[in-house]
């Protein structure tokens, strides 16, 4: 007798005598189709982590590859923004370059009234230079503003402008080359006629100039305008010295008018003893009381009466010269006074050993005499220069 099995603890189910299996899925069919499944999986797996730029993200680089791709949405947005912005960027180039030189326009302007000024000066002070057409102060601009038509109209506009304002540069320099031109043309000839009478000038050097020395950097040298102004005021400068020497020279008629020589310098019949005497100056006969006037400019150093000239003015001049006025009817100068070319000093007279009213004058160095008419042929040369002081 077999022994039996204990009741199971909880209610039973009863299927039957034997155990049923569920109808519907064979097992190999069911192990087939999962194992499809899974390789399908895997492969779209594999290929999805094989994807270059999908591998990097899953290999820590994402920042990367977001990286690259924002980098090429910015090329391709500035590429769209040029395309769509190109017209208005070209016209705002163009309205900043008319800007500029709008802003160039405005010192070539005060430049060219600078220009003005210094040939006006060179004019007053006798110094002939080239006719060169400057603009008044009253003129219009050449342009001002900004550009508002279109890009073709407007690229003409900064054109033109840009060739004006050349225009004005090539103006201010074609005046500044003829007044420093004309300067020193006139410089060199007062120099050179100085020198006939015996005077040498000195003129003012360059400015000083100095530092250490660097080797020279390349690129143009062009002189600016600037510098070309300043070589003018320097021309002028040297201009205006050379002739404050000429006015200091006894170059300059003792008598405004009528100015006639009855005797020369040198050996003549004398007027007295009819026998030959030498006659160490000029005689400018002219009415008794009529002007006399300083040849040049310097110190009065004698007023009185000197023995067979009678009445005398002498005056000191530059470079050791001193001038005689003889046979005088009246002083107006006084010893020790400064006197300019030109400057009233006496009046005509028959003092003296004199045979009528005339003015004796002489030129002397240190006591000797010299040929006063190579002094006074050289201010009537020199007249244009001198016209202001004795005309």
């Amino acid at each position: 007798m077999r022994p039996q099995s204990p009741p199971p603890s909880g209610p039973a189910k009863v299927f039957g005598s034997r155990p049923q299996r569920p109808a519907g899925i064979r097992p190999a069919l069911f192990y087939g189709a999962f194992a499809a499944l899974l390789g399908t999986n895997t492969l779209t797996l594999v290929g999805f982590l094989m994807a270059p730029d999908i591998s990097r993200l899953m290999s820590g680089q994402n920042e990367v590859v977001f990286s690259a791709y924002e980098d090429r949405i910015a090329q391709l947005r500035m590429e769209v923004d040029r395309l769509h912005s190109r017209q208005y960027a070209q016209a705002g180039d163009l309205n900043l370059q008319l800007q500029e030189l709008t802003q160039q326009q405005e010192v070539l302007i005060e430049q060219h009234q600078y220009v003005r000024q210094l040939a006006e000066k060179a004019a007053e002070l006798g110094i002939e230079t080239a006719e060169i057409p400057l603009a008044d102060e009253d003129d219009e601009p050449i342009f001002t503003g900004a550009l508002t038509k279109g890009v073709g109209d407007a690229a003409s506009q900064v054109e033109a402008a840009a060739a004006a304002l050349q225009g004005m540069m090539t103006e201010s320099r074609m005046a500044l080359a003829s007044i420093s031109a004309g300067a020193n043309a006139a410089t060199d000839e007062i120099v050179a006629e100085l020198e006939t009478i015996g005077i040498r000038p000195r003129l003012p050097d360059s400015e000083a100039m100095g530092g250490p020395w660097l080797p020279a950097e390349d690129g143009p040298e062009a002189a600016t305008i600037v510098d070309e102004a300043n070589s003018v005021v320097a021309a002028l400068t040297r201009f205006k010295a050379v002739r404050g020497v000429a006015d200091a020279a006894p170059v300059h008629r003792p008598i405004a008018t009528g100015i006639r020589m009855s005797s020369g310098y040198g050996n003549r019949k004398d007027p007295f003893t009819k026998g030959k005497a030498f006659h160490a100056g000029v005689d400018f006969p002219a009415p008794t009381g009529t002007t006399v006037l300083a040849a040049g400019a310097g110190k009065v150093v004698f007023v009185g009466q000197r023995s067979g000239y009678g009445n005398v003015v002498e005056i000191e001049h530059q470079n050791g010269l001193i001038t005689r006025y003889a046979h005088l009817s009246a002083f107006i100068a006084k010893q020790g006074q400064s006197v300019s070319p030109g400057t009233p000093i006496a009046r005509v007279g028959s003092t003296g050993r004199s045979t009528g009213p005339h003015l004796h004058f002489e030129v002397r160095r240190k006591d000797s005499p010299l040929d006063p008419t190579r002094y006074l042929a050289a201010g009537k040369r020199l007249t244009r220069f001198l016209a202001g002081a004795n005309a």
